[in-house]
């Protein structure tokens, strides 16, 4: 399946569910697994910067999971430089992996979660590769 808007794409397996709302300044789209792994996309309009939106979301699930450990990340998605961070953390007890990344688009700034417990990991990080490897911004003409 491909999602698409705002000149954002990427691509999910038809066994998982997308989900779009509505935002103030934007929108999100979460595509969840059969099982509890998930990955979301948001896009805010308003621009804000990268390393902003890095930190607001590691001190949201911080305050959510104070003992969560997390290391800075940068990779290149859509072919642009994506800053974020790799996240573990306990929840029901379940150890749980979350990898935050955060990139411009000519649309607003784009923020990527991807989060499963460690006993669908295994399962799912391949698939998390590939919607990530999928993402496509496209350039203003």
């Amino acid at each position: 399946m491909q999602f698409q808007a705002d000149g954002i794409r990427f691509q999910y397996p038809t066994s998982w569910r997308l989900t779009r709302e509505e935002a103030e300044s934007g929108w999100n789209v979460t595509v969840q697994s059969p099982s509890t792994a998930f990955f979301l996309l948001t896009l805010d309009t308003d621009m804000p910067q990268v390393e902003q939106v890095a930190e607001t979301v590691l001190e949201a699930l911080r305050s959510e999971y104070p003992g969560l450990e997390a290391e800075t990340a940068l990779e290149s998605i859509a072919g642009q430089p994506a800053l974020g961070h790799d996240i573990r953390f306990f929840s029901l007890d379940l150890t749980n992996t979350c990898r935050t990344r955060v990139l411009y688009s000519e649309a607003g700034t784009i923020l990527l979660m991807c989060q499963a417990n460690d006993l669908d990991l295994d399962d799912v990080e391949p698939v998390f590769r590939a919607i990530c490897a999928s993402v496509r911004v496209d350039e203003a003409e």
